[in-house]
């Protein structure tokens, strides 16, 4: 019989973790004791998976030491035809964990395809709970919960960048539906900046820094409020900090 997949939750900031205690307000006490006990990982970052693992090592014992852990990776430049191979062993009957390298598998980050194809295999699907910085930040917001679409990276020319902002505000509008959209973290000023200044005036923006962590720092407000802020020189505290932006028009 085939084992299990578990879809494994990792912490959305490791840096700020120095001690398995730091799991114990972000990973509920049962997924570390299911994560604990698997022997197979299949990871987007081996060395981030082996840290995250060293961290519940001390809070909990692990099935085997660390360096007998197997880890395989999955990233996005994993070819389809690789993905067979890493739900070989599940299939044997050993169960696995899908884990990302920061929050949770398979939402803006790679593993989708191999979970799907996990069900094709007939293998179980076991989610886990754990943080979302998505769900997080829409929860902290104030936006619409009801109705909203994540859109990863906006494009990086700005006359481009600027037209999709547009056209995903006008989305918003007429369908009362909140954007979100990620970007690498030392270009989060550059990306407020251009919110404001295509959005119209009173489209509602939210910063969301840092999410479950000790400086974590939320603000909703209009886009001429985020302008007029910039403008005097008073910047969120994001720079070069994983941030989440939302839109409402």
């Amino acid at each position: 019989m085939a084992g299990i997949l578990y879809l494994v939750p990792n912490l959305l900031e490791q840096a700020a973790a120095s001690s398995g205690a730091a799991l114990a307000g972000v990973i509920p006490e049962t997924v570390q004791a299911t994560t604990a006990r698997l022997e197979y990982f299949i990871a987007e970052n081996a060395k981030t998976t082996r840290a995250f693992l060293k961290l519940l090592g001390q809070a909990r014992p692990l099935a085997k030491p660390l360096q007998e852990i197997r880890i395989a990776g999955l990233d996005v430049n994993t070819p389809a035809d690789a993905l067979p191979g890493l739900l070989a062993p599940i299939l044997a009957g050993q169960d696995g964990g899908l884990i990302s390298e920061a929050g949770v598998p398979a939402v803006a980050d790679p593993g989708a395809n191999l979970v799907r194809l996990a069900h094709e295999r007939g293998i179980r699907v076991k989610p886990l709970v754990g943080p979302s910085s998505l769900l997080l930040a829409l929860m902290a917001s104030g936006l619409n919960g009801q109705r909203f679409a994540f859109h990863g990276y906006l494009p990086v020319d700005a006359a481009e960048r600027a037209r999709r902002i547009k056209a995903l505000e006008e989305r918003s509008r007429q369908e009362h539906q909140t954007q979100l959209f990620i970007e690498t973290p030392y270009r989060n000023l550059t990306l407020l900046q251009a919110l404001a200044s295509a959005c119209r005036p009173q489209t509602l923006v939210s910063v969301a820094t840092d999410l479950s962590l000790p400086d974590e720092w939320v603000r909703t407000q209009s886009a001429e409020r985020w302008k007029r802020d910039l403008e005097q020189g008073k910047e969120p505290p994001f720079h070069k900090r994983p941030t989440v932006f939302l839109m409402l028009a």
